[in-house]
């Protein structure tokens, strides 16, 4: 069974209780139970993690470059300033599915530009916590 990394950014830990008007109710442990049930349909293994800090992101994207044949990552506020992270995932050879849980585009300005963007096989933005189950299912596509 392939493994998939998902990865989630800096207060996606806070994920129910921070702004639920732009967020949802749901919280990153509920994303995870869903992602692990969909990706068993799928015939894919996970690992989901988190990290508040942008070195652990790009020591668990270089990690994943030893048995992860894709990796999903919602960057969140890394998007938007982290060269390092666009970097590591440079040296990832699988495919990359950025997710937002928010519209980037329809917010503030300086969350147009997305980092991560140049290196994603595709973007997914504002379909809610739904966009990981839509990102476990392009990446299923990708590696049949």
């Amino acid at each position: 069974m392939p493994l998939i990394q998902i990865l989630n950014g800096p207060n996606l830990n806070l994920l129910g209780q921070r702004q639920p008007e732009i967020y949802g109710a749901e919280t990153l442990a509920d994303v995870q139970a869903r992602c692990e049930t969909l990706a068993a349909e799928l015939g894919l293994s996970l690992r989901f993690q988190q990290s508040n800090h942008e070195g652990a992101l790009v020591d668990m994207i270089q990690a994943a470059r030893q048995d992860a044949a894709g990796i999903v990552i919602n960057p969140a506020a890394y998007s938007h300033t982290s060269v390092a992270i666009l970097d590591a995932l440079n040296a990832f050879d699988g495919p990359v599915i950025e997710v937002h849980i928010s519209n980037i585009h329809k917010r503030e300005a300086f969350r147009h530009h997305s980092f991560v963007s140049a290196r994603a096989d595709g973007v997914i933005a504002g379909c809610g916590t739904d966009g990981y189950l839509l990102a476990l299912r392009r990446l299923a596509s990708m590696l049949a």
